[in-house]
């Protein structure tokens, strides 16, 4: 995936939108099972360790981060993009909001956030004793400098949006006519007011439309905006609050954390941690091996070669995100920040994308390539948000005569017949597929979809012929890269479900560059004054999915299950979304793994 974040559970959760690279639910036990549809199999997970045993002094524990891309190495919220260098910020970088089960906000953070829905106002008050990795105070300066650094017109990330803009004053601000914000206000020194031209239900959601990190001031202060993201202070030497601070970076390859002694949450229990990045190819035999504690991002596609590893367990739980298929629909304008919807562009007609989306069978492929830890999506809400996401809609099944009708009336004809469908002119129709390589299934997976597409008449070739390293991938997305006009990827949505974000015009991250005036409209309803109502809320989540269904601007395909394997020797480890921070309680009770 690319760009995502965690509550206080899992660094991937809490900072919305990240991309992920190459179905389940909690019970009220606490484990995890994989919904997979007609799926004869059930998996189930705990979510937490069971280690009676005492910890042991000064003990060190190793982590990887399965991956085969270099992380980036963007520490800081406000630059960071994927999920693997979210995963390396997990020990060190902290939120200032904890969330509830269903990633309400709630007061058990670092700080706690109060939203008045008839002043639209929002104030965030910083605990006693929030202190950054250098012993200096977590301030309300700190709070506010965020929304200095991503408004600036110098700013070179990709989080200016809708949300920033919400704010009072933000765009005189961002285009230069006023050196602050006329609409955040430092009360006293832990607490800021912030003042908005609307108020939102998702305003109460961790990741929502309050930003929820603060930023070192007095260490950013004197890097220039437009060269922070390449500074020191981001990529090697960052001050966090978070349990432990990254005390050594080795660019792409590892991190080592040592205890932040003025964390505000209590003393960490470890003396060391290292975390680095494993290939995926070799995340099974650093397990078997026992060369880790843990390991995340570990591929779901062998899970079957890792399952029943000797002195590992599997934690495992629902992702907040899911695998889609996305069609290019137009480009991105940086100066107005909104999508350019081009209604002639080749994937144009909603009759194409959708017979595509029919001719997968996604069940088959969670089984088959996954081992039953993915499963066919149905929206673009994932399961996991239990009061948005619409049990009733069946999505994309395969029903391949069903695909190639779609394709008949829309005019998609074989006219030479050669077995390929020529386009609505009669002329050649060539569709670049673009997709991630990594891991063992990422080939056969892609060829899977290029082979059924091919029964349905549609030829469809690799964007630049082979699939395409993570980096180089997002890269093309972000810029459009005319020879892309469907690619498969994948969202972490974060711990707000909101669409706007993702799907949204004014969304950097909608890669798909699809707009229209209902699309605004459903997603505008989801955070108007009215779906305050829980009910109201809940139905116009529903019109939304439904419309994206029959829109099909993207398609999702998988709904996703992680996996965690988990050393025998660790202890408190509690992977799930509404618990504390695991890595200010986890501990080893042994010296080595055995």
């Amino acid at each position: 995936m690319k760009k995502t974040v965690l509550g206080f559970a899992t660094l991937l959760t809490v900072v919305a939108l990240a991309a992920c690279g190459s179905g389940g639910s909690t019970d009220s036990s606490g484990s995890n099972s994989a919904d997979k549809g007609d799926s004869k199999k059930e998996l189930t997970f705990p979510l937490a360790t069971k280690n009676d045993k005492d910890s042991v002094k000064d003990g060190e524990l190793e982590a990887a981060v399965a991956t085969d891309s270099q992380f980036k190495g963007l520490f800081q919220w406000e630059f960071y993009q994927d999920a693997y260098d979210a995963a390396f910020m997990a020990p060190s970088h902290e939120a200032l909001f904890a969330n509830d089960a269903s990633f309400k906000i709630n007061d058990k953070g670092a700080a706690t956030l109060d939203l008045d829905q008839d002043a639209k106002k929002a104030t965030i008050k910083i605990k006693d004793n929030v202190k950054w990795s250098d012993g200096k105070a977590v301030t309300a300066d700190d709070v506010i400098f965020p929304y200095e650094i991503i408004g600036n017109k110098d700013y070179t990330g990709i989080r200016y949006d809708d949300t920033f803009q919400n704010i009072v004053g933000m765009e005189e601000y961002h285009d230069g006519k006023s050196d602050t914000i006329s609409g955040i206000k430092k009360v006293d020194d832990s607490t800021v007011e912030i003042q908005y031209k609307k108020v939102e239900p998702s305003m109460l959601q961790a990741g929502g439309g309050v930003w929820s990190y603060a930023a070192p001031k007095h260490t950013l202060e004197g890097v220039a905006i437009k060269d922070m993201e390449s500074s020191d202070q981001v990529r090697k030497h960052p001050v966090t609050f978070g349990p432990y601070y990254m005390s050594n970076i080795v660019s792409g390859e590892s991190v080592e954390y040592l205890p932040n002694e003025y964390y505000w949450g209590g003393k960490p229990k470890l003396k060391k941690i290292t975390m680095k990045s494993v290939p995926i190819a070799s995340a099974t035999e650093a397990v078997n091996s026992k060369l880790y504690d843990m390991v995340f991002q570990m591929p779901t596609d062998t899970y079957d070669t890792y399952k029943d590893v000797k002195g590992y367990t599997n934690l495992g739980r629902q992702q907040t995100s899911y695998t889609y298929l996305g069609f290019k629909l137009g480009t991105w304008d940086a100066a107005k920040n909104t999508v350019n919807y081009d209604k002639n562009s080749k994937m144009a007609d909603k009759s194409l994308r959708q017979a595509m989306g029919y001719a997968l069978d996604n069940n088959a492929v969670g089984e088959r390539f996954y081992a039953g830890l993915r499963s066919n999506a149905t929206s673009l809400i994932p399961p996991v948000f239990e009061g948005y996401h619409d049990k009733k809609l069946k999505g994309y099944t395969q029903d391949m005569d069903k695909a190639k009708k779609l394709l008949d009336d829309a005019g998609y004809k074989d006219v030479d017949d050669d077995g390929l469908r020529e386009d609505k002119d009669g002329k050649k129709l060539t569709i670049n597929f673009a997709s991630m390589a990594g891991g063992e299934t990422a080939q056969p997976l892609a060829d899977y979809y290029v082979q059924q597409w091919k029964k349905i008449g549609l030829n469809v070739k690799y964007t630049t012929g082979r699939l395409i390293e993570f980096n180089s991938f997002y890269d093309k997305l972000e810029n459009d890269d005319p020879e892309i006009d469907v690619y498969q990827a994948a969202w972490s949505t974060g711990t707000n479900p909101n669409p706007n974000g993702l799907w949204g015009k004014n969304a950097a991250f909608n890669y798909t560059r699809f707009a229209s005036d209902e699309n605004t409209k459903l997603i505008d309803d989801i955070g108007s004054d009215k779906s305050f109502d829980a009910d109201y809320q809940k139905e116009a989540y529903k019109k939304w999915q439904k419309y994206a269904f029959d829109e099909a601007f993207a398609i999702p395909t998988l709904f996703r299950n992680e996996v965690l394997p988990v050393n025998d020797r660790v202890k408190d480890w509690n992977w799930a979304y509404d618990g504390p921070n695991p890595w200010a309680k986890v501990s080893v009770t042994a010296d080595s793994r055995s």
